[in-house]
């Protein structure tokens, strides 16, 4: 088993397959996310993400569980949430135009221009695009 990261790295970034992996059961990801969340919570990683992350999940949940799911997201999210600026929002379209072999989102392109803004490097996420942008992401046996 890998050796746990160092207390200094203790800041990831959680995106919406993870969000929503954690909340619906039947999702093929639900016992890792669960896993991965239990760890990161008893090592007392702090965790961000973004607004427009805060509403992707929230679609998704309302459109496939239903209103309560989706309102419980929203009262109970844990996370800080990062408000992507313009200047994030000019990244993300760069990261997109430059990225010409990728179909990143611009959800994910904000992302990834936020969490350069705010050094952040790991990724709590199951959406390979992090990896692909050279983003390390979290896996059972990283955390």
């Amino acid at each position: 088993m890998t050796q746990p990261l160092p207390l200094s790295s203790h800041r990831a970034f959680v995106d919406t397959s993870a969000n929503f992996a954690l909340i619906d059961q039947r999702d093929a990801n639900h016992n890792t996310a669960v896993t991965i969340a239990t760890r990161l919570a008893s090592q007392r990683w702090r965790l961000f993400t973004t607004n427009y992350i805060v509403a992707e999940p929230h679609a998704l949940l309302l459109a496939r569980l239903g209103r309560d799911a989706a309102l419980t997201f929203l009262r109970e999210i844990g996370h800080t949430t990062i408000r992507a600026t313009v200047a994030d929002e000019r990244r993300a379209q760069e990261i997109i135009e430059e990225y010409t072999d990728k179909d990143f989102s611009l959800a994910d392109a904000i992302s990834f221009a936020v969490m350069e803004r705010v050094h952040i490097r790991f990724s709590f996420t199951f959406d390979q695009h992090f990896a692909q942008y050279g983003l390390i992401v979290l896996t059972s046996e990283l955390v």
